[in-house]
């Protein structure tokens, strides 16, 4: 991406949530786009699995880094991150659920291959909310994508949708009431 005002190219800036110019200082925040992304533009030296352009950076929910297809619109997530990305994302939504949809056999009889190792990805079913097919690099971490997956994963029935995730606090009128009656917690 590059500046609008000098037409030099931007650099993601420390943090990684908007971009800056080291020739004239401006600045520029990437509009979120569908399923929750962010681009940031820089180009990777990673290429889609699916059409073998170059992946760019991105955030997803402006808080997970990942890599971008401009072209089909995929995501590369790590998979040490992906499942705290649904937790927040469902626990977040709003609106009544989609109903489930049916498994695509096309999409399980598909061959991806990772950017980074270049070894077969697995192809299966998530087994999580949304109903549709993941692909995995088991040796690298990493999970790709389809465009659309991250919202079929948010619209997807549960229990889990649109409930805040809490923090548990410790119990204090317990342990306060147990003082008052003498107990000691030395």
């Amino acid at each position: 991406m590059n500046c609008e005002n000098c037409g030099a190219p931007l650099k993601v800036a420390p943090g990684g949530n908007y971009l800056f110019c080291e020739y004239c200082g401006s600045l520029s925040f990437p509009e979120e786009r569908e399923d929750r992304v962010q681009v940031l533009g820089e180009i990777s030296d990673q290429t889609c699995p699916v059409c073998r352009v170059n992946l760019v950076s991105a955030k997803v929910a402006r808080q997970t880094p990942a890599l971008y297809c401009e072209n089909c619109r995929g995501l590369m997530i790590q998979q040490e991150t992906f499942g705290k990305l649904v937790t927040h994302l469902r626990s977040s939504a709003s609106g009544p659920p989609d109903p489930p949809r049916a498994l695509s056999e096309a999409e399980l009889r598909r061959t991806l291959y990772c950017p980074n190792c270049k070894k077969r990805m697995d192809t299966h079913p998530y087994y999580g909310p949304g109903n549709f097919v993941i692909d995995i690099c088991s040796a690298c971490g990493l999970v790709w994508l389809d465009h659309g997956e991250i919202t079929a994963i948010v619209k997807a029935p549960g229990r889990d949708r649109g409930k805040k995730e809490e923090r548990r606090r410790p119990d204090i009128t317990r342990i306060e009431k147990k003082q008052r009656r003498g107990w000691r917690f030395d």
